[in-house]
């Protein structure tokens, strides 16, 4: 279906009989939200079918009325799809009055009868509520996209261990699989959030009018059905003017996107040269337009910096609302661009860093090698200490002074001599230097969230039994 003669002609206002001559063009351009509501056309032509349905059954348009508009939009539907620039080059003023305008220059007084009951403010809440509940749909399969490379990277590296941090300076070994899945965690609990949130938001608005209500006997209740709501709203003023969704979903985003910036952090380090623990593929990395040399980590960097731009929506969102009277007020019209931005930048976030896990290049000698050097076993030494009777206390002051001669001599703990254990805690046997190998070291966290690899192995086990094929 072609656009109607006159699309790109004057707009179609949805007020003005009370107004005299034009509005002032500055005032006109920083009003107009079409060229950033227009990604909410299809979630309007929908609310709009189930809107004229309702109509029908409410008396107020014959069926045949009913099914004139329903095609009618679905040709608006199909046009948009066939061509987008048709949003880009209407002069409305917003997404809902290119649709109303369209379908009245299609279908004259039938088109005019479309908004009978309804108002821009229920008609935005439920366009806004459908199109949110999609791209969080969207947003969870990312999530769990991600989790699947995480758990297929660790399954990948069942035994490479390194250095854990606490201050970033060396504590304990883990396993890299380990580390892997602590991302997994992370991860399952922003998807948690997100299908929360969902869960929220899914109440259907429309049916509210403008603050007070419908005053024409409309199902909502159908409606709500109609587009697959759970329930319907309970308060016409708090329905048009409540966006806690928004500040939840970008609370959730937020958080996902702290995540990911700690994620890019950790292997921003881990593959620089003074780590070297693994290395990013070519097709996530970009070389220097002056050294020749380089290779530099812009895809995690890009996801570590893009996180900012989130949180500031979020605290953009909050402000706006902050102050806000009932019941609606045209400063809500600030709640899309921000969360437009943070599901995009969201989106493409965790798209390339599932691109970075699947494809990074992990060097398991060079880990160990810094999983035996700096002590990392001195814990190990103090709980053997505890099973020879010892109180910790008492074994983690020997194990300190342990620590400080092996210093002195350049060396790690298991290369000190029995006589130099002894001789500081006489109850150490030869059964020290067994502890104190990597292996042991790794194979004693047997407790659930530990990092032996038996827990490790069940852990991603579980991960793929919850997150299931592709």
């Amino acid at each position: 279906m072609s656009a109607p003669q006159d699309t790109n002609s004057a707009s179609h206002q949805l007020w003005g009989g009370r107004f005299e001559g034009g509005i002032d063009e500055a005032f006109n351009h920083f009003n107009r939200s079409l060229p950033f509501d227009k990604q909410l056309v299809f979630a309007d032509i929908r609310g709009s079918q189930a809107w004229a349905a309702a109509l029908a059954r409410a008396g107020l348009l014959t069926n045949a009325e009913a099914e004139s508009l329903r095609a009618g939009l679905a040709k608006i539907a199909d046009a948009v799809r066939a061509k987008p620039s048709l949003l880009d080059e209407s002069p409305e003023e917003d997404v809902h009055s290119f649709v109303e305008g369209w379908l009245i220059r299609e279908l004259g007084d039938t088109g005019r009868k479309l908004h009978t009951g309804r108002s821009r403010n229920d008609q935005v809440a439920t366009d806004f509520r459908l199109w949110c509940r999609d791209e969080l749909d969207s947003l969870v399969a990312g999530l769990r996209g991600l989790q699947r490379a995480f758990v297929e990277r660790a399954a990948a590296h069942p035994t490479a261990a390194l250095p854990g941090y606490t201050h970033l300076q060396r504590g304990q070994p883990v396993l890299f699989a380990h580390t892997c899945l602590a991302y997994v965690e992370m991860l399952a609990r922003d998807e948690a959030r997100l299908i929360d949130a969902r869960k929220r938001l899914n109440v259907l608005p429309l049916g509210s009018g403008a603050l007070a209500g419908c005053a024409h006997p409309v199902d909502r209740a159908f409606l709500a059905k109609e587009l697959g709501f759970d329930d319907v709203t309970h308060n016409s003023l708090d329905a048009v003017s409540d966006r806690d969704f928004v500040v939840e979903i970008l609370a959730a985003l937020s958080l996902a996107g702290v995540h990911l910036s700690r994620f890019a952090e950790d292997w921003i380090l881990y593959g620089s040269s003074e780590f070297a623990f693994l290395e990013l593929d070519d097709s996530v990395s970009t070389g220097s337009s002056l050294m020749p040399q380089k290779k530099n980590p812009d895809s995690l960097e890009l996801i570590r910096g893009k996180t900012g731009r989130v949180v500031g929506g979020l605290v953009g969102i909050l402000t706006t609302l902050k102050a806000l009277p009932l019941a609606y007020n045209k400063d809500l019209q600030e709640d899309k661009e921000a969360l437009f931005d943070a599901i995009r930048t969201a989106a493409g976030c965790l798209a390339i860093a599932t691109k970075v896990v699947s494809s990074v290049k992990i060097r398991p000698e060079k880990m160990r090698d810094a999983a035996l050097k700096g002590f990392l076993n001195a814990t190990e030494l103090a709980d053997y200490l505890v099973r020879k009777g010892l109180p910790f206390r008492t074994g983690h002051e020997v194990v300190g002074k342990l620590v400080r001669i092996a210093l002195e001599k350049g060396v790690e703990l298991e290369n000190l001599e029995l006589k130099e254990f002894q001789a500081l805690a006489p109850v150490i046997g030869p059964d020290v230097f067994e502890c104190l190998t990597l292996e042991a070291a790794l194979k004693a966290k047997a407790l659930v969230g530990g990092t032996s690899p038996q827990r490790v192995g069940e852990e991603i086990a579980r991960h793929r039994a919850r997150l299931g094929a592709k």
